[in-house]
Formats: structure tokens, C-alpha cells, sequence
């Protein structure tokens, strides 16, 4: 998983020109909060959006939250103002900045080289301010290799849905409008794919972008549990009311949860010495070994990270 594994089930996306919404985010149970200086915000909005923001993150409330700012991409005029006023105004109250429209490496390590000059000037620890890229276009998805190895400052991998199917010309396709025994889902399977196998390969989480139908919250958890399904690490959300649903659908559930710890237990003592150093041994009906402890471990992970409490103890058999 990522080399900071933080809780992102639910990403909520609030536009930096609303102090209101700002405000507001602060109650919400999202696992991370971005303010938003990119699409959501007008340009003639974007230098109050800035000060909003700084003003927001320095006093506080968000506490448990991943605090992230989406800046504008590298190709439009705003992008070195919004990180340098960003991070020079709150950069010891923030956690990452969100990239847009990444198409190359070169992109994420400018962006590096920015952030490390802006800490350094403002005396903030090197390299504490995360990157997440994000994919929007076609040639971001053919770099994503790249990408995602361009910083070690990157933690996550996040698709970017409406920028992409316009920058490929894929047909918004909705109910009504499909070809019989076509699930709208399959256009975008290899997409998904392709940016988890980038994030797993390199250490990084992987983000599935917003659903726009924000009234239609049983559409949300479907599109939620198939990224879900695939093993991403949690989804935009564009509504508090989605925040519940995303962070139900990219938790385990309890009893997973609490399997996946009494495995650890279990082969972390069976492998022992006192054990009988073991590698294959039974679990009640089940068989584990190294592949169930692999196994075990990302599910454990995500619900560490989620906060979830185990509700059954690994108790040592009697010599």
C-alpha cells in the first residue's frame, strides 16, 4: 500500500470560493477533504479561493481528515501561484497538494522541486507534503509509470472520469443508451485497471473519480463497489450525502476485518519458534501460510486505517 497509508475511502471535494462549504466540510466523517482551486472554482474566483483556503486550513477543525488542495494544472497561468500561496500561508496545516491533468513525470517533478524550495523558505520539514496525481487524459495513462515513480512525495493515483472520456471522445453512454448486454462499467474496466496496477506496483493508493448523478446514491454504490471490487482504495465524493456510502462500501466488513488480524496473529506465531516454526498450518477449517498472511494484510491495513477495532483475540493453543 502507500509508503503513508492514510484513510481516503471518501474524498470530498469542496470548492475553495465557498467559505460556507468550507466550514461545513469540517463536521463531515470524509476520510479527506480537498479544496478545490481548479474546475469548481471561476478564474476571476481563483485568488479568493487561495485566501479562503489559507484562512480555512490555519484555523483548524479538520482534524482526522487528510487535508489536500487541488492547485490547477501545469498549463494554465495559476498553478505556481496557487501552491506558493498555499503552502506559504498554511503549508505546516497541509497534507498534500492534488495535481490535475498529469500527463508526464517532468509534471509531478516540478511540482517536487516547487514544494521542496517552499519548505525549505518556510522552515517546514522536506518532503512532508504529499503529491496526488491526477489522470485525466490519455497520455497521463500512458505515462503512469512514470508518474507514479517521477517523486516520492506521490501517494496516489486518482482517475479523473469527465477530462478523460472528452480527451479520448468516448461517448457519455447512460441508461437508455447502451447496446443490449452492455454495461457501461466495461468502458472504463481497463482504465481502472491500469491505474491500480501503476499504484501497486509502485506503493501508491488508487482513487476512482466522482459520480456526477449526486441524488442517485444507489448509482454511487454501485459504481463505488466495482472499484471497490477491484481493490481501489476509496472514491470522490461530490455530496455529504455520498460520504456514508463510500466509507461503508471501501471498509472491510467487520467479520473480514477480524479475520484478517487472526491470521496475522496466527501465522506471526505458528512461524515462531514456540510455535513449531510452521509455514502451513490450520486455522479451525482453513489452511494458511504466506499467501493468506499477504492477503490478510491489505485487508488488515484498510481497516487500521479506517479506524475499525477488532472484536476477537488469537489465543495460543496449549502445548
Amino acid at each position: 500500500m502507500s509508503q503513508q497509508l492514510r484513510a481516503r475511502r471518501s474524498n470530498l471535494a469542496v470548492p475553495g470560493s465557498s467559505p460556507k462549504m468550507l466550514e461545513k466540510a469540517k463536521g463531515l466523517p470524509a476520510d479527506q477533504v480537498f479544496m478545490d482551486i481548479e474546475d469548481a472554482v471561476a478564474p476571476l474566483a481563483k485568488p479568493d479561493a487561495r485566501k479562503n483556503i489559507v484562512a480555512a486550513l490555519n484555523e483548524g477543525g479538520y482534524e482526522g481528515k487528510t487535508r489536500v488542495v487541488r492547485v490547477n494544472d501545469w498549463t494554465t497561468q495559476w498553478t505556481y501561484a496557487d501552491v506558493i500561496e498555499v503552502v506559504e500561508g498554511a503549508g505546516a496545516n497541509l497534507d498534500c497538494i492534488m495535481l490535475p491533468k498529469v500527463q508526464t513525470a517532468d509534471q509531478i517533478v516540478a511540482l517536487d522541486l516547487l514544494l521542496t524550495q517552499l519548505e525549505k523558505s518556510n522552515g517546514l520539514e522536506v518532503g512532508r507534503i504529499g503529491i496526488e496525481a491526477q489522470i485525466e487524459n490519455a497520455k497521463g495513462l500512458i505515462n503512469i509509470d512514470a508518474i507514479a515513480q517521477a517523486s516520492p512525495r506521490v501517494e496516489t493515483l486518482i482517475f479523473g472520469p469527465a477530462d478523460f472520456m472528452a480527451s479520448i471522445n468516448m461517448k457519455s453512454l447512460v441508461v437508455g443508451e447502451q447496446p443490449p448486454g452492455y454495461d457501461v462499467g466495461d468502458a472504463y474496466h481497463y482504465i481502472l485497471m491500469r491505474i491500480l496496477m501503476a499504484a501497486r506496483a509502485y506503493d501508491k493508493q488508487a482513487i476512482d473519480g466522482p459520480y456526477l448523478a449526486i441524488k442517485d446514491l444507489d448509482g454511487y454504490r454501485r459504481v463505488a463497489g466495482r472499484s471497490a471490487a477491484l481493490g481501489f482504495d476509496g472514491k470522490w465524493v461530490l455530496h455529504p450525502d455520498q460520504v456514508a456510502a463510500a466509507n461503508e462500501v471501501f471498509s472491510p466488513r467487520q467479520d473480514d476485518y477480524d479475520h484478517s488480524e487472526m491470521i496475522l496473529d496466527a501465522y506471526d506465531y505458528f512461524t515462531s519458534a514456540a510455535g513449531g516454526a510452521k509455514g502451513a498450518v490450520m486455522l479451525g477449517d482453513e489452511m494458511i501460510d504466506e499467501a493468506s498472511r499477504k492477503m490478510a494484510l491489505v485487508v488488515s491495513a484498510k481497516g487500521r486505517a479506517a479506524g475499525m477495532k477488532r472484536t476477537t483475540t488469537f489465543t495460543a493453543p496449549e502445548a
